[in-house]
């Protein structure tokens, strides 16, 4: 059929309907991608999976190095990619688009990765409030339906507005979904949570995203670091590994501001008797609470540098407020610890960004 509009209206055109091939130089596999899409929606369309988390361009999970070809890059912090990683040739995949045929370099995850993303409805079962901020949300499944995930991986649960709000998930793969909800001043989803929603009301949720899950590495200890709510997706991996009578040593360290913020210590420290291959040291930052503690106080990534000073025999897994993955990010290596022994997950503020 003939074009009726302009040249440079046809060509835009038929650019969005091609598909550019994406060439891994690393591992010498391949996928492809559409102009519309990210890099990283195109890949775990096909099966792909790279390390990723925030899928917003804040947190510079998903680097790879542009080795041939041109993309168009959107927007992304410059915590996430700095102006010399680009001038090297980084790149961050979940928001890159091919606008011809690449060649990439980037570790991608073994092929028990890829689980397929989904949409689900669910049910509102029960809202606990933990703590003053805090809403433990579990949620159901439909009868007949199963929802697999890894354990440490997140959701998303849709909006009726079509906005999206990403919460981990806090117990290992089970018919109910339990969901850690802190309270923003002002947020939009939070505040319905703690105000409006109530049990039987019907949520969406789609997932599971994300590539923050225990490695099977039971020969290096496990260094958990949670700040805040970030213990969700670390009390699942350790639900995960409790369940498979896991030998691992596992040392936990949860930092908050006062001990009314430690609102599952006491589950936790059930763990210690149960499980004698954990250990829990909890940290709390706010100065006015530390009189009279008897624990670890100050920075939570800081207490574990005092524990381990030696980072080079060990994973560390880090889950929790942007900073706090920053300064671990920047800190760590200097401690020993290979990049590649490093997992984490930052709860970046909640970001609108295109379905995947």
């Amino acid at each position: 059929m003939l074009c009726e509009n302009t040249p440079l209206t046809c060509y835009s055109r038929l650019i969005a309907i091609m598909a550019f091939s994406i060439i891994n130089q690393k591992t010498a596999t391949s996928f492809e991608a559409t102009p519309s899409e990210t890099l990283l929606a195109a890949a775990l369309r096909q099966g792909h999976v790279f390390a990723y988390s925030c899928r917003s361009g804040s947190c510079g999970s998903c680097t790879a190095r542009l080795l041939s070809g041109a993309i168009e890059p959107k927007e992304f912090s410059e915590s996430a990619l700095s102006p010399a990683a680009q001038a090297a040739g980084t790149i961050l995949l979940c928001q890159a688009r091919a606008q011809s045929n690449l060649v990439i370099e980037a570790q991608e995850l073994p092929a028990g990765a890829a689980i397929e993303i989904r949409t689900l409805p669910c049910r509102v079962i029960e809202l606990e409030k933990a703590c003053h901020d805090v809403m433990i949300m579990r949620l159901k499944l439909p009868q007949n339906q199963s929802f697999d995930y890894l354990a440490g991986q997140y959701v998303d649960i849709l909006l009726r507005d079509g906005r999206r709000r990403s919460f981990s998930v806090a117990n290992a793969v089970d018919a109910e979904l339990e969901l850690h909800v802190r309270r923003v001043p002002g947020g939009h989803f939070t505040g319905q949570v703690f105000e409006a929603l109530k049990p039987r009301d019907l949520l969406r949720f789609r997932g599971p995203y994300g590539t923050f899950f225990l490695r099977d590495k039971p020969q290096l200890p496990a260094i958990l670091v949670a700040g805040g709510t970030g213990l969700a997706p670390i009390k699942a991996m350790l639900e995960q590994a409790f369940t498979e009578s896991s030998r691992r040593a596992f040392h936990l360290f949860w930092g908050v501001r006062t001990r009314a913020d430690l609102y599952l210590d006491r589950e936790i420290q059930g763990w210690l008797e149960a499980h004698p291959n954990l250990n829990y040291t909890p940290v709390l930052s706010e100065q006015k609470e530390q009189n009279g503690w008897p624990g670890q106080t100050g920075w939570v990534h800081d207490a574990v540098l005092q524990a381990f000073p030696d980072l080079s025999r060990v994973e560390v897994y880090a889950s929790g407020p942007p900073p706090m993955i920053e300064a671990i990010r920047s800190a760590y290596p200097a401690h020993g610890l290979p990049k590649e022994q490093l997992y984490f997950d930052s709860f970046e503020f909640s970001q609108d960004y295109p379905e995947t």
